[in-house]
């Protein structure tokens, strides 16, 4: 089975194009997440994560949502994480996981895809996340191969920079700079209550049919990205930018 999280949609695409090719299930865990929804998941076939990157490691309300809920029947796990740039050694963080809840790690691997982080960085333009996208099918295409024959996933070498960044400054980052104070609406909100909808949390509700952020945000750029007027800005930075959100085209083929 494979279980996904996916704020803009990489992730998601990602775990849908997996499944076609080794002909499995899939399972969005928005809703177990947003509802802290631990019921025990059963699969014949190997266990298959699929998650964006944030700051070199999976999300935390993933890891805490895999910590506490039971993955029973087949002991195999493979990591898949799609990323903007990479992900230096979430690996051996997820192996630590996966040995707690007594799961054999076979691997985790990179997949590059458009960035989405438009919160301290640049979504590329459509036509440049359409090639993005194409040249990870190919990638997709590869780590199905190793499923299918139940292989571990060649891993990626690593620098002392990756060991880095996926230790100290993932600890740093975190209470740093996931947090919700610059997310802000302009005139050009609707009311229509989606950012509320899309976040896995229910970090936003809306006072007087606008959006008001608490303090439980994990950055996952759902509520940013997916406004269908683009009312949602995060401080000055994201002014200007293309709010990232995966291309309508490739999902209507």
């Amino acid at each position: 089975m494979i279980l996904y999280f996916s704020g803009t949609g990489n992730s998601a695409y990602t775990a849908q194009k997996i499944a076609e090719n080794i002909q499995d299930d899939t399972l969005d865990l928005f809703q177990k997440i947003r509802d802290s929804d631990h019921t025990q998941l059963c699969s014949d076939k190997p266990w298959v994560i699929v998650s964006p990157t944030y700051a070199w490691r999976i999300p935390r309300i993933l890891q805490d949502w895999l910590t506490k809920t039971k993955l029973a029947g087949n002991k195999d796990i493979y990591f898949i994480l799609t990323c903007g740039g990479n992900i230096g050694n979430a690996g051996a963080y997820i192996k630590k996981l996966c040995t707690s809840k007594n799961l054999n790690f076979k691997g985790c691997v990179p997949v590059l895809m458009p960035e989405n982080y438009i919160a301290l960085f640049r979504a590329p333009q459509e036509e440049e996340s359409l090639e993005i996208i194409r040249r990870a099918e190919d990638t997709m295409d590869q780590i199905s191969h190793f499923i299918t024959n139940n292989e571990m996933l060649p891993q990626p070498s690593l620098t002392s920079k990756d060991r880095l960044n996926s230790g100290i400054v993932n600890n740093i980052f975190y209470p740093a700079f996931v947090h919700a104070r610059k997310f802000y609406t302009t005139n050009a909100c609707i009311s229509c209550g989606k950012c509320e909808k899309v976040c896995p949390l229910k970090n936003v509700h809306l006072e007087k049919g606008k959006p008001v952020w608490g303090s439980r945000c994990t950055h996952c750029m759902a509520c940013i990205c997916r406004c269908p007027v683009e009312a949602i800005e995060y401080g000055q930075h994201t002014k200007g930018l293309s709010h990232y959100v995966f291309p309508k085209s490739i999902k209507n083929k």
